[in-house]
């Protein structure tokens, strides 16, 4: 699901506000739209992952386990290395999410091309995880950010398993369910998520899909984008700049 925004937003603008944005995004680019259409909030949030920069180096995954108190062996965001030979076989590693970087592969076939692929929860439009849970403890916010209240979740699963992306996991000690929450606790004081703010080649971007200056914006204003599994019709916010086809 790749498109390049470039050429439509020449003809469209940017200068209109409210439905103005909506049908200039949403038309180009469905799981925007539809996320827009939603919001009744001036802050409606989104997430550009840039694979063409990232260099591993896994400072991103150590920001957020001491941010947010990620239990050893849980991620809330992981990188992903992908190695495809010569022979048009891909390998795919992310030795402890990435906490320390990586190191070299062993792969003795030639190698064709290798890059990083960060990944972390999508806070999807039309999430699949809002839907299965029993009790209403994932939800989200007026901003677009899926959120799970611990206090009600019960900890079923359901979540873990109906997520796509593989973004969730069960506390080990609380026992609830635990995912990538965009550092909402920083977002509302004005500041960005601690992966954000740690990288160092700014692979990571995150701003105001409702802004049209924004991060964000200026991000899907000059690149072609994608985003994961676009199939599952859950319409992720989170979007990546130069997506592989390997990636899964």
């Amino acid at each position: 699901m790749a498109t390049d925004r470039r050429s439509f937003l020449k003809q469209t603008g940017w200068t209109l506000l409210g439905s103005g944005i909506l049908i200039s995004i949403g038309s180009f680019f469905p799981s925007a739209g539809r996320a827009l259409e939603k919001s009744l909030s001036p802050e409606l949030y989104g997430f550009i992952v840039d694979t063409t920069t990232c260099i591993g180096c896994g400072k991103c995954v150590q920001a957020c386990k001491i941010e947010n108190s990620v239990p050893d062996e849980c991620y809330r965001t992981w990188v992903e290395r992908y190695i495809i030979t010569a022979g048009d076989n891909v390998f795919v590693d992310s030795p402890h999410g990435a906490l320390h970087g990586f190191k070299g592969s062993g792969i003795a076939e030639d190698v064709k091309k290798a890059f990083f692929v960060p990944k972390l929860c999508n806070h999807c439009a039309e999430p699949n995880c809002v839907q299965v849970c029993p009790v209403g403890a994932t939800f989200m916010t007026e901003e677009g950010v899926v959120l799970v209240d611990e206090k009600h979740c019960v900890g079923c699963g359901y979540c873990v398993q109906a997520c796509p992306y593989g973004a969730r996991f069960m506390h080990p000690v609380r026992h609830t369910a635990d995912k990538c929450t965009w550092c909402y606790h920083r977002v509302k004081k004005n500041l960005l998520p601690a992966c954000v703010m740690v990288c160092p080649v700014k692979a990571r971007q995150f701003g105001n899909l409702n802004d049209p200056k924004s991060a964000v914006n200026r991000v899907l204003k000059q690149f072609r984008i994608s985003v994961l599994k676009p199939e599952t019709g859950n319409n992720p916010k989170t979007y990546y700049v130069g997506l592989d086809k390997e990636v899964r």
